[in-house]
C-alpha cells in the first residue's frame, strides 16, 4: 500500500516542535537565568570582532558610496579608462581600503590630540598641587592673624582627620590592594582584548564593504524562501525604514559633532581657553550622544579649567550653553531634520534605557532603536485601524467622545451645558480708580472726624474752667 504524504501533517509537526522547544527554553530561561545570560555573554564575546566588522561596514558603506560615485569613478572616466567587471572589482576595493585608511588615520589623530594634553593636564594639576596647599594655608594664617583663637581647634581637626586618613588606610585601601590590581590588569586585558576585536572586525568590514551587494541580495532571497511573498516584501520594508532611520540619524550626529568640536576649538581659542584642542575635541565627541552628551562632556571640561582659572570656566560654561542652544535649534534642525520622529520624552526614555543595558553605545543607538520599534508599532495600529474602516489621523481622535458604530465616524466629545451667569459690566481703570480713593476719603474723614470732635470738647471744658 503506497503512503499519500499530507501536508497538515508536517505543518502540525512543525508548529509542536515549535511550541516543544519555546517551552523549553521559557523554562530553561526562568530557572537559569544566570547560565543563559552567561551563555550569551560567552556567544557575544565569540562573535564580537564579526559584530565590530558589520558596525564598521556599516559606518563607512557612505564613505565608500561617496569615493565610488563622486572621486574614482570620475578620475577613470576623464582618463579614458574602459571599467569592465574586473576593472570595477579593483575600483571597489581602492575605495573600501581608502574608506578604512580614512577611519584609521581620523581615530589615530584623535588619540594623539588627546593623550598628549590629557597626560600634561594631570601633570600640571600634580604639579600645581603644592600651590594649591600653600594658597589654603594664607587662607587659614589670615583667619588667624585677625585674632581668632583656632589653634585648638585646627589642632583638634589635623587629629581627628589624621586619624581617620589612618583608619581608612589600614581598613579600606590596604586589603583591596589585591582586588584593585586584579581590576587594573582586568582593565588592561579588556583593553588588549578590544583592540583585538577590533582589528580582526576592520579586515572583516573590508569583505563586507567589498560584496556589501550580494549580501543583501542573498538575505532577500533567504527572506522570499522562508516567507510567504506578502510578509517578505513587509520584512524589506522594514529593513529599508531601520537603514534610512539608523543610517541618516548616525551620519547626521557625527557630522553635527565634527561642526560643534570646530567651533568650540574657534571659541575656546578666540577666549584664550588653556587646552583648547582636548576641550574641544570631549565636547565634539560627547555631543554624539543625545540630549545628555553635551553636559556630559562639559562637566570634566569646566574643572579641568576650573583649576586653572576658576573665572574661565564660569566663561566657558555659559560658552557651552550658548553653543549647546544653537545646536539644539538652529543646526541640529538642519542637519538631522525630523529623522528620529520621536518626542522629547521619547528620546529620554530611550537615552536611559539604552544606557543601562549597554552604556555609552546604547545611549547612541538608543535613540534610532526606538525610533524603529516606535514606527513598527504605530504601523501595526494604522493597518489595524485601516482594516476596521476607522480613521488613522491622530487629531481625530484628540477631542471625540466615541466612535459612532455605523457610519465609524468620530463623535465630537459632549460638554455639559454651564448655567448663564448674569453679565456684568467690565469697570474701567480709572472707573476702579476712582471709587478706592473716594472710599478712602470718606475712612479718612470718618477718622479725622472723630479727632476734631474731641478736641472740640476739651476746648469747651477749658473753657468752662
Amino acid at each position: 500500500m503506497k503512503y499519500r504524504w499530507d501536508n497538515r501533517y508536517l505543518h502540525w509537526g512543525v508548529t509542536a516542535f515549535l511550541v516543544i522547544a519555546a517551552s523549553i527554553l521559557f523554562y530553561y530561561g526562568i530557572f537559569h537565568m544566570n547560565t543563559l545570560v552567561a551563555g550569551i555573554k560567552t556567544f557575544l564575546g565569540i562573535m564580537a570582532p564579526i559584530i565590530y566588522g558589520i558596525a564598521i561596514a556599516y559606518i563607512l558603506s557612505a564613505v565608500v558610496n561617496f569615493l565610488e560615485k563622486s572621486v574614482v569613478y570620475p578620475l577613470l572616466v576623464k582618463a579614458g579608462v574602459k571599467l569592465e567587471k574586473r576593472g570595477h572589482r579593483i575600483t571597489r576595493w581602492i575605495c573600501v581600503i581608502s574608506s578604512l585608511l580614512f577611519l584609521l588615520v581620523v581615530i589615530y589623530a584623535l588619540v594623539m590630540m588627546i593623550l598628549p594634553q590629557l597626560i600634561r593636564s594631570i601633570m600640571n594639576i600634580i604639579y600645581s598641587f603644592p600651590s594649591y596647599v600653600t594658597v589654603g594655608e594664607q587662607w587659614l594664617n589670615s583667619f588667624i592673624e585677625k585674632g581668632w583663637d583656632m589653634d585648638a581647634d585646627a589642632i583638634n581637626m589635623l587629629n581627628q582627620y589624621s586619624a581617620q586618613a589612618q583608619d581608612y588606610l589600614t581598613t579600606n585601601i590596604l586589603p583591596q590592594m589585591q582586588s584593585m590590581l586584579k581590576n587594573i590588569s582586568a582593565g588592561i586585558f579588556d583593553v588588549v582584548l578590544f583592540l583585538k576585536n577590533f582589528l580582526i572586525g576592520a579586515i572583516v568590514s573590508l569583505y563586507v564593504l567589498a560584496d556589501k551587494e550580494r549580501f543583501v541580495a542573498k538575505s532577500k532571497m533567504f527572506a522570499y524562501a522562508i516567507m510567504p511573498e506578502k510578509w517578505a516584501n513587509m520584512m524589506i520594508h522594514a529593513m529599508r525604514f531601520t537603514h534610512k532611520t539608523f543610517g541618516g540619524f548616525i551620519s547626521g550626529k557625527i557630522l553635527d559633532s565634527a561642526i560643534i568640536g570646530v567651533l568650540c576649538y574657534i571659541g575656546v581659542t578666540l577666549m584664550d581657553m588653556p587646552y583648547a584642542v582636548l576641550i574641544s575635541v570631549i565636547v565634539g565627541v560627547t555631543n554624539v550622544i543625545p540630549f545628555f552628551g553635551p553636559y556630559l562632556g562639559a562637566i570634566p571640561c569646566i574643572l579641568l579649567i576650573l583649576f586653572i582659572d576658576p573665572l574661565k570656566s564660569l566663561y566657558f560654561a555659559l560658552f557651552i550653553l550658548v553653543l549647546q542652544q544653537f545646536d539644539g535649534n538652529i543646526l541640529g534642525p538642519k542637519i538631522l531634520g525630523d529623522s528620529t520622529g520621536l518626542s522629547s520624552f521619547m528620546v529620554i526614555v530611550a537615552i536611559m534605557i539604552g544606557g543601562g543595558l549597554f552604556g555609552i553605545p546604547g545611549m547612541i543607538i538608543g535613540v534610532p532603536v526606538c525610533a524603529v520599534i516606535y514606527a513598527a508599532i504605530w504601523n501595526l495600529i494604522g493597518h489595524s485601524l485601516k482594516g476596521k474602516d476607522m480613521p488613522e489621523a491622530e487629531e481625530e481622535y484628540l477631542e471625540i467622545d466615541c466612535l459612532d458604530p455605523v457610519t465609524r465616524k468620530p463623535l465630537p466629545l459632549k460638554k455639559e451645558a454651564k448655567p448663564a451667569k448674569e453679565k456684568k459690566e467690565p469697570d474701567g481703570f480709572f472707573v476702579k480708580l476712582w471709587n478706592a480713593l473716594v472710599k478712602f476719603l470718606l475712612a479718612l474723614w470718618l477718622i479725622l472726624k472723630e479727632n476734631i470732635m474731641k478736641i472740640i470738647e476739651k476746648i469747651k471744658k477749658g473753657d468752662k474752667k
